[in-house]
C-alpha cells in the first residue's frame, strides 16, 4: 500500500482567502492527506475548531496519523462523508454555522499512485476509479454496462475528448469477446481508436476518457453543485468559502456559483425596475482565480492546473 501523502497546493493561498480568527470553525471538506488543514492548524495555533471531511476511508486514516504525530487532535474532528452533505455531516456534530470553508477538488497523488484504486494506466489493475470504495458503481461496472451512445456522452462532456464516438465503439467492439476489466485493456483500446496522427506529445490517448470516467463514478460535478449550495449555507455572515479546482468544468461550475451569490438582481436588463427581489449574498474576493506560483509548480507541478477562487458571504 502507497503511504497516503498529500502536498497541499497554493496552502499560503488558501489560507489567507480564509481569513482565519482565532475561535472559529471551520472546515477542510476534501482533508486528504491532511497538508491543508496542518497548514490551517499552524496558522491559527491550533486555537480553532475544524472539521476533516473526507469520503476516502485511507485519507482520514492518514490526516488522522499527521494530526495526531504534529500535536494537533484536540484542535480536529474527522468526519467520513461527501462534501455535498457537509451540511447533513456538520449537523450530525451539532455545528450549524462555521466561519469558513475549504475545498480542494480532485484525485490525491496517493489516490492515482495506488494500483488497487484503479485511477491511473501507469498501472494494470482492475478498473475501480471510486473515491469511496464502500458504495457506488466502479469505472469497470460503466465500461461493460453502459451502451455506446451513454459512453460517447460521458467522454466527450466530462473530458471533452474529440474521438469520443470512435473510443466508445471500440469499447463496446471489444467487450464483446470479454468484458474490458484493466486499466491497461482500456488504454490500450483508446490508444488504438485515436488515429496515429492525433497523438498528442506528451499525452497518452486514454488520458482524457480517465478523466471522465472518474468524474462519472464519482458523480464529481454533481456533487460539487451540492457542496457549494449546503455550504453557503453553513457560513456565518463575513464567513469565507475557498475552492481549489483543477478542471475547466469544475471550475466553471465555482465560477457561476459565487457569480450568482454575488449578484444583486437577476432581471433582464431591458426591466425598468427590479421585480425578482433578489439581493446579493456574497462577496467575491478572487474577481479572477489565483494560480500557483513558479516556485511551487516546479515543486510541485500538479499545482500547474490548479485555480484558487475565494468569496465571503453577506
Amino acid at each position: 500500500m502507497t503511504e497516503f501523502a498529500h502536498l497541499p497546493v497554493m496552502a499560503k493561498e488558501a489560507v489567507h482567502y480564509l481569513g482565519l480568527r482565532s475561535g472559529g470553525v471551520y472546515v477542510d471538506a476534501t482533508v486528504g492527506g491532511g497538508g491543508h488543514t496542518i497548514e490551517i492548524l499552524k496558522a491559527t495555533g491550533g486555537k480553532i475548531t475544524l472539521i476533516g471531511m473526507d469520503r476516502d476511508a485511507d485519507a482520514l486514516k492518514a490526516a488522522a496519523k499527521v494530526v495526531e504525530t504534529q500535536g494537533w487532535k484536540e484542535s480536529v474532528t474527522l468526519v467520513k462523508g461527501n462534501f455535498r452533505d457537509i451540511k447533513k455531516k456538520l449537523e450530525e456534530l451539532g455545528i450549524k454555522e462555521v466561519d469558513g470553508i475549504l475545498l480542494d477538488i480532485g484525485v490525491s497523488s496517493f489516490q492515482f499512485d495506488s494500483a488497487q484504486r484503479g485511477f491511473s494506466f501507469r498501472f494494470d489493475s482492475r478498473l475501480d476509479m471510486r473515491m469511496d470504495q464502500s458504495e457506488g458503481q466502479s469505472a469497470y461496472e460503466l465500461v461493460n454496462g453502459l451502451d455506446r451512445r451513454e459512453l460517447a456522452r460521458i467522454f466527450k462532456v466530462y473530458g471533452e475528448e474529440k474521438f469520443a464516438e470512435k473510443i466508445a465503439g471500440a469499447i463496446v467492439k471489444a467487450r464483446e469477446a470479454r468484458p474490458v476489466e484493466t486499466t491497461g485493456e482500456l488504454a490500450e483500446i483508446a490508444f488504438q481508436a485515436v488515429p496515429k496522427r492525433f497523438h498528442e506529445k506528451g499525452q497518452h490517448p486514454a488520458t482524457r476518457i480517465f478523466q471522465a470516467l472518474r468524474i462519472a463514478v464519482n458523480d464529481e460535478l454533481e456533487g460539487l453543485k451540492q457542496g457549494l449550495s449546503s455550504g453557503y449555507d453553513l457560513l456565518k455572515s463575513n464567513g469565507r468559502f475557498v475552492v481549489i479546482s483543477f478542471h475547466s468544468l469544475e471550475d466553471r461550475i465555482v465560477k457561476e456559483s459565487f457569480k450568482y451569490l454575488a449578484l444583486d438582481c437577476e432581471c433582464p436588463p431591458r426591466f425598468p425596475v427590479c421585480v425578482c427581489g433578489k439581493r446579493a449574498g456574497a462577496r467575491i474576493l478572487t474577481p479572477r482565480p489565483v494560480t500557483a506560483s513558479d516556485d511551487e509548480i516546479r515543486a510541485n507541478p500538479r499545482a500547474r492546473s490548479a485555480k484558487l477562487r475565494a468569496m465571503e458571504k453577506l
